[in-house]
């Protein structure tokens, strides 16, 4: 039987008529005259509403990330507002649930909370392990959103493909791969996989290997049905004219991150070698992100002091499964310099 994911949305989302601009109900081309926005008509350079469809940025994206058009979803706010948006669009609010791993990114309970959505937390084994069998066993007929984020926040290992092949083919409901740190990784990516794994959904973003952060831009790539329903469910002008500009630009400028990925790397590395020498450090975790999970003896007085010296990490000391730890970002070498003369103090 071939998995339809409309089966899994709510019903208000199949039956939604999405909002319609006079824009999308014209094509053509010898319009000079814009009468039907009610728009300001004086040229300033963002007088005008945005594509709300991102036309030429998706072209962009799915020559850069060898997608299909019409599997890719633009959103606004990184890949929150994708989040944000699979919720609504897949659960009841107060009737069904999400599974997701813990410890791991805030947001998806957040945005579960925000939905009136049960959250089943299933902890990671030994070593941050993905533990497949709990994850199955904690769902139940009304889940409908498995969260796997890959390589993990705040933990920093990435699960191999293969274990996320076995999840999705044992899963109820839809498996959501949050891959933001995916570049740092040499354990693959999903994204290749989705066509065999039409219950599959992926989540990138621009805010980390590629530098844009402050352009909040994300992106979700699914079977064209859940591409389709997010497009239907988003509100009309959810990014910007001005980033959709500038993300073409700079994707089209520097399509190869590879340098910068490098570099991060081989500090990351740096990191991992020196700061077991650091007295007071406990244990660093492997990584394949950008960021260290370290396990300090008195991790509240090491932050303290690492502020007082101008350098801000995240102290994690009280996030179950993470007691102890500071989350590390990997910065320049110059910063890292800094970060580790602090501690050597």
């Amino acid at each position: 039987m071939i998995f339809d994911p409309t089966e899994l949305m709510r019903p208000n989302i199949k039956a939604l008529t999405p909002y319609s601009t006079a824009r999308d109900e014209f094509s053509g081309e010898g319009i000079t005259a814009w009468l039907d926005a009610n728009e300001s008509p004086f040229d300033n350079g963002v007088n005008r509403y945005p594509d709300p469809h991102q036309k030429e940025l998706k072209k962009v994206v799915s020559e850069l990330f060898g997608a299909p058009v019409d599997t890719i979803f633009i959103g606004g706010a990184g890949s929150d507002e994708a989040i944000d948006l699979l919720m609504r669009i897949f659960c009841i609010p107060g009737k069904d649930n999400i599974v997701t791993i813990a410890p791991t990114y805030g947001v998806y309970e957040v945005s579960a909370a925000i939905n009136d959505i049960e959250v089943r937390q299933v902890p990671l084994g030994e070593g941050f392990s993905l533990q497949i069998d709990a994850l199955v066993e904690a769902a139940d007929d009304n889940t409908k959103l498995t969260w796997v984020c890959s390589p993990n926040n705040p933990t920093g290992n990435a699960f191999s493909i293969e274990e996320l092949c076995r999840l999705a083919e044992k899963i109820k409901g839809m498996l959501v791969i949050d891959e933001a740190y995916v570049d740092f990784s040499t354990k693959g990516s999903m994204l290749p996989l989705l066509e065999r794994y039409p219950n599959v959904i992926v989540l990138r973003t621009l805010s980390k290997a590629r530098g844009m952060a402050s352009l909040r831009l994300g992106m979700a790539f699914a079977h064209p049905s859940v591409a389709r329903a997010m497009a239907m469910a988003k509100y009309p002008y959810n990014v910007n004219g001005p980033t959709q500009k500038e993300v073409i630009r700079r994707l089209q400028a520097t399509p190869d991150i590879a340098p910068d990925v490098a570099t991060l790397i081989a500090e990351r590395r740096r990191l991992e070698e020196k700061l077991p020498q650091v007295a007071g450090v406990k244990k660093v975790y492997p990584s394949d992100a950008n960021f260290l999970l370290v396990k300090f003896d008195d991790p509240d007085a090491v932050y303290e002091m690492l502020l007082r010296g101008g350098a801000l990490v995240r102290n994690r000391n009280r996030v179950p499964g993470c007691e102890g730890c500071l989350r590390i970002t990997v910065g320049t070498p110059e910063q890292n310099e800094l970060l580790l003369k602090l501690l050597e103090q």
